[in-house]
């Protein structure tokens, strides 16, 4: 999403700031002291300790920038007050192929499908957006398969 806005709830902002005080307080501290410790070992040439820690440091380091940009880039929308429709923040129940399934619509950078968290960018959550309980849905999965839903609830 280089050069263009992310859209967040305020959940989202206030857990990626979470995440941005723990990367460059504890984690940033944790990493340095292991690589103190591993450069103690002597010759970091072939030192798989000190590598081991300078390449989760590049990682830390490389989240630590991906949350700044993000938050600096961000749109943060507010929790809808109108549960008639869909809309970013939404949480909704669906009617998914006879099973229930309960979604809350988040902007792309915090959706975690395995947290019940789908982005408003995706098939699915692009789909659900302006829609009222009721309403039967139709998107195409990332697999060109059709899938069918009805709305059952909407909440904030």
């Amino acid at each position: 999403m280089a050069g263009s806005e992310y859209v967040l709830t305020q959940a989202g902002k206030q857990q990626l700031e979470e995440e941005l005080a723990y990367l460059e307080g504890d984690k940033r501290a944790e990493v340095g002291e292991r690589i103190r410790v591993a450069r103690e070992f002597g010759d970091i040439s072939e030192n798989s300790e000190y590598d081991d820690a300078k390449n989760e440091q590049a990682m830390v380091e490389s989240r630590i920038a991906e949350i700044n940009r993000i938050l600096s880039e961000a749109v943060i929308v507010d929790t809808p007050v109108d549960t008639d429709r869909i809309h970013i923040g939404s949480t909704v129940t669906l009617d998914w192929g006879g099973r229930e399934r309960t979604f809350t619509i988040v902007g792309g950078a915090e959706s975690n499908v395995h947290e019940g968290k789908i982005s408003n960018e995706s098939p699915v959550g692009a789909a659900l957006l302006g829609h009222q309980e009721g309403d039967k849905v139709e998107a195409t999965g990332p697999t060109g398969r059709e899938i069918k839903m009805t709305v059952l609830r909407i909440e904030q």
